[in-house]
């Protein structure tokens, strides 16, 4: 990024950003276009489930296979990121990226549509961790919170934005001109990156002794980065929970939404791109244990709303856990940011890791709960993946290097 670059840079020397609203915008737009496939097909659920004759846990969990992509790609580009060029990695992976979108739009049955969402997981999820790598080297330690939170309200854009053209699209040319709309968004980004992202070299390299496999190894023998990885898997376990199988309640009586009407449920999202930007300020004033338990509670508040059977208080319950879930994963992939003081491309790497499989877990077992006793066991479990976040945020302490270990 020619401009980001230089701003960042500028950060450096002087503490923040001086071009702070550009760089937000271009970092922001970045997350939007790497993971707008990853929900937006969340928004034509049910069109999916007739379409392929399937039941709601079966399509759920073919549709949240990205995340099983999304994992394994984590921890890959997590091993091999001292090696990988930044922004050569990030436009491969946007490009390729458009291959499988496309290819889904004539999937012929399940299991090719699971395994083109596998791919588009690979893809995304590379183009993410390079991209959370590239941030956490370049930006400044007083910088970083708020680039990480522009990164991840891009992501909470991509939520709202992505689910309403999905629906749009499909309601008005078809489930496959959807797919086929979308890969030329992932190309847009690539073209994005291209103009944006600046060549530059991974910091932080690991020594010629250490492998990436053992630099990983270092990363779980610290208790506050154990701590956070399964705080970001417990997250998406809950998030996706809520966002996928809430969708059958919304189009089923009493509620009996149609297409574009489910899609315009989604601006359930609006205010957490608002509050999701201030989770770096957040950490700074209060700290960061206290702003993921906060973010936690407000989403705790929303889930016996989603219970009911009038439309405002589902919504004002969605909004609640939106706005909460996504604070919380911006105050922890900024924590793994801070408490990895070297090796960060792999530590980035496997809290993605572990946070992709969390989501690919809430699919398998909130799904089954949702199939077999309905949605109030759904909303439990996701209570149950919330509160334990709750309690593992406890040991997220960043202790002070030792004397002579370098910053």
């Amino acid at each position: 990024m020619s401009d980001l670059v230089a701003s960042i840079k500028a950060s450096d020397m002087h503490g923040h950003s001086p071009g702070l609203v550009l760089r937000s915008l271009v970092i922001g737009l970045t997350a939007f276009l790497t993971v707008v496939d990853l929900f937006a097909t969340q928004a034509i659920l049910p069109s999916l489930t007739r379409h392929y004759g399937v039941t709601p846990a079966a399509m759920g969990f073919a549709v949240n296979a990205s995340t099983m992509g999304m994992a394994i790609a984590g921890l890959v580009v997590g091993f091999f990121s001292p090696h990988i060029d930044r922004r050569l990695g990030i436009l491969v992976s946007l490009i390729v990226l458009a291959v499988p979108t496309a290819l889904l739009a004539s999937a012929p049955d399940l299991t090719v549509f699971t395994i083109l969402r596998v791919a588009q997981g690979l893809c995304m999820a590379s183009a993410f961790a390079l991209t959370l790598a590239y941030l956490g080297e370049q930006c400044s330690a007083m910088d970083a919170g708020g680039a990480f939170a522009a990164y991840i309200t891009g992501n909470v854009a991509s939520n709202l934005v992505g689910r309403l053209i999905s629906a749009a699209v499909a309601d008005g040319l078809g489930l496959a001109s959807n797919f086929y709309f979308f890969a030329a968004l992932n190309l847009a980004g690539a073209v994005l990156v291209y103009f944006t992202i600046q060549r530059v070299q991974p910091m932080h390299a690991m020594p010629a002794d250490q492998t990436p496999f053992a630099a990983m190894l270092a990363h779980w023998r610290s208790p506050q980065l154990r701590a956070a990885f399964a705080i970001g898997f417990c997250i998406l376990f809950a998030f996706i929970g809520t966002f996928t199988f809430v969708n059958f309640v919304l189009v089923r009586p009493p509620l009996n939404l149609g297409m574009m009407d489910l899609g315009f449920v989604y601006f359930v999202f609006a205010p957490s791109v608002v509050t999701t930007l201030f989770a770096g300020k957040a950490v700074a004033r209060f700290g960061t244990r206290p702003s993921i338990w906060a973010a936690l509670a407000i989403a705790v508040v929303g889930l016996p709303l989603m219970l009911s059977a009038h439309l405002a208080e589902v919504l004002a319950g969605m909004v609640l856990v939106g706005v909460g879930t996504f604070f919380a994963q911006a105050c922890a992939t900024g924590f793994v940011g801070q408490a990895a003081r070297d090796n960060r491309g792999v530590a980035s790497g496997t809290y993605l890791a572990c946070y992709f499989l969390g989501g690919l877990a809430g699919s398998a077992v909130l799904g089954q709960l949702f199939d077999r006793f309905g949605w109030a066991a759904c909303v439990a479990g996701v209570g149950a993946a919330l509160a334990a976040a709750a309690l593992l945020t406890t040991r997220l302490v960043v202790t002070p290097p030792s004397a002579g270990s370098p910053a």
